[in-house]
C-alpha cells in the first residue's frame, strides 16, 4: 500500500504512456490488416484507407470499446489473489504493456500481421506466472480466449464462403451482372449498417450515459440501416455501365459498383476493430488507475473513465497514420488476389464476427478472423486461389506471438519489480 502511495502518479503517467505505445502498436499493426482488403482490392486507395480509419476506428474505441476493456482487466488473473500486494498488479500491467508494445513493434517493423490480443493475453499470463505464481492465472477464462483464436477465423471464413457465394449466385451468374449488381448490392450495404449499429447500440453505449432497450435497439438498428442504404443508393446511381471490348459480360462495371460497397464495409470494419481492439490498450491501464485511485483496492468494478478510450482510440490513430501502410501492403496483396466483391465478403465477414464478439464481451483477434475471412472467401474459388506460402509465414508469426509476449513481460515485471520495490 505505501508503495502505491508513495509512487501514485508515477504508475499513472508511466501506465498511460505505455498504454499509448501499445495502442500505436495496435494501430501500426492490426488496423492495417482491417484496411488491407480494401486496398489490397484497390477499391480506396491508401491515403482513403487511412482517413477513414482515423474516424471509425476512434469512434469504435470510444462508443463501444468498454465492454471488451473488462474482460481484459479481470478475467485472466484472479483479483482476490492479489489483495495483499496490489503493487504487483501495478508492475504487471505496466509490464504487459510495455511488453506487448515493444513486440508489436518489431513486428510491425518486419511487416508482420501479428495478434494484439495474443500480444496481450500472452504478456500478462507471463507477468502472473512468473511473479505470482500459476495459481493465480484463471486458466479457463485463457482457454475461452484460446478457444476464439479458433473459433473466430473457423466463423469469419464460414461467413466470408456463404457471402461471396451469395454474391456469385446472385450478381455473376445472373444474364445481366450490372442490372443485378445495381438490384442487390444495396441489401448489403443495409446489411452492413445494421450489424454494426445493433452492436453498437446493445453493448457499447452504457458508458456514455445511453442505455437502450433490445427492441429500441433493433428498431433503431433498422433505421440507421435504411439511412446508410440511402446513401449507398445515391452513390450507386453515379456508377454508369461502360463498355469494353474484352469485358463481354461486364464483370468490370460490377466491380466498379462493389467498389462503393467497400468503402462502407471498410467504414464497419475500421469502427468494430476500434470498439474490440482498444481494450489490448487500455484494458491493463484502466486496471492501473483502478488500484492507484482507491488506494491499492483490488477488483472494484470502476467503469472506464472516458478519457482512458479517447487515449487508446488517439494511439491507434497514431499508429496507423506512422506506421501502417508496411502491414496493409503485405495482407492487401499476399494471402490471395482480391477483386471489390471478393474484398466485400471477406471484410464484412470479419467485420460481422469482430463486432458479435465485441458484443458478447469475447477478446478475439481481428487478424485471425480477416485472415480467416480472406481464407474463406479463397477456398470459394480453390486452394489455387490461395497463396499457401505467405499464409504458412503467417501462421508462423502468430505461434511465436504468445511466448514473445510472456518473455518480455517476465523480463519488464522483474525490472519494475527492481526499480520499485
Amino acid at each position: 500500500m505505501l508503495i502505491i502511495a508513495q509512487y501514485g502518479e508515477i504508475f499513472i503517467i508511466l501506465a498511460c504512456l505505455f498504454g499509448f505505445f501499445m495502442a500505436w502498436g495496435v494501430g501500426a499493426n492490426d488496423v492495417a490488416n482491417a484496411m488491407g482488403t480494401s486496398v489490397g482490392s484497390k477499391a480506396i486507395t491508401i491515403k482513403q484507407a487511412i482517413l477513414i480509419a482515423v474516424v471509425f476506428e476512434f469512434l469504435g474505441a470510444w462508443l463501444a470499446g468498454g465492454e471488451v476493456t473488462n474482460t481484459i482487466r479481470k478475467g485472466i488473473i484472479d483479483p482476490e489473489l492479489l489483495q495483499a500486494d496490489p503493487q504487483l498488479l501495478v508492475y504487471g500491467m505496466l509490464a504487459a504493456l510495455l511488453a506487448a508494445g515493444t513486440w508489436l513493434l518489431v513486428a510491425s517493423m518486419k511487416g508482420w500481421p501479428v495478434s494484439t490480443t495474443h500480444s496481450i493475453v500472452g504478456a500478462i499470463v507471463g507477468f502472473a506466472v512468473a511473479g505470482l505464481g500459476p495459481s493465480t492465472v484463471d486458466w479457463g477464462a485463457v482457454g475461452t480466449i484460446a478457444a476464439s483464436w479458433v473459433v473466430s477465423p473457423l466463423l469469419a471464413g464460414t461467413i466470408g464462403f456463404v457471402l461471396f457465394k451469395s454474391v456469385h449466385h446472385l450478381i455473376f451468374e445472373n444474364d445481366n451482372p450490372f442490372t443485378a449488381a445495381k438490384r442487390y448490392v444495396p441489401g448489403y450495404v443495409f446489411l452492413v449498417g445494421f450489424i454494426v449499429s445493433m452492436v453498437t447500440l446493445t453493448k457499447g453505449l452504457s458508458h456514455v450515459g445511453l442505455e437502450l432497450t433490445f427492441n429500441q435497439s433493433l428498431l433503431l438498428s433498422i433505421l440507421l440501416g435504411v439511412v446508410i442504404m440511402g446513401i449507398g443508393l445515391l452513390m450507386q446511381r453515379r456508377i454508369k455501365f461502360e463498355h469494353n471490348a474484352n469485358d463481354h459480360f461486364g464483370y468490370a462495371n460490377v466491380e466498379r459498383v462493389f467498389g462503393v460497397l467497400m468503402i462502407f464495409t471498410a467504414c464497419a470494419m475500421a469502427f468494430a476493430h476500434g470498439s474490440n481492439d482498444v481494450a489490448n490498450a487500455v484494458g491493463p491501464l484502466a486496471a492501473v488507475i483502478s488500484v492507484v485511485q482507491t488506494g491499492g483496492e483490488i477488483g472494484g468494478s470502476a467503469l472506464v473513465p472516458w478519457w482512458v478510450l479517447v487515449l487508446g482510440g488517439s494511439g491507434i490513430v497514431v499508429g496507423l497514420v506512422t506506421y501502417g501502410h508496411k502491414v496493409i501492403a503485405t495482407v492487401g496483396t499476399g494471402i490471395t488476389e482480391l477483386t471489390p466483391s471478393r474484398g466485400f465478403a471477406a471484410t464484412l465477414a470479419a467485420a460481422t464476427t469482430v463486432v458479435l464478439a465485441s458484443g458478447t464481451g469475447l477478446p478475439i483477434s481481428t487478424t485471425h478472423t480477416l485472415v480467416g475471412a480472406i481464407l474463406g472467401v479463397g477456398l470459394a474459388r480453390g486452394m489455387a486461389a490461395l497463396n499457401l506460402r505467405v499464409i504458412g509465414t503467417i501462421a508462423m508469426s502468430w505461434l511465436i506471438t504468445l511466448p514473445a509476449g510472456a518473455g518480455l513481460a517476465i523480463l519488464f515485471f522483474f525490472m519494475f519489480k527492481g526499480m520499485f520495490g
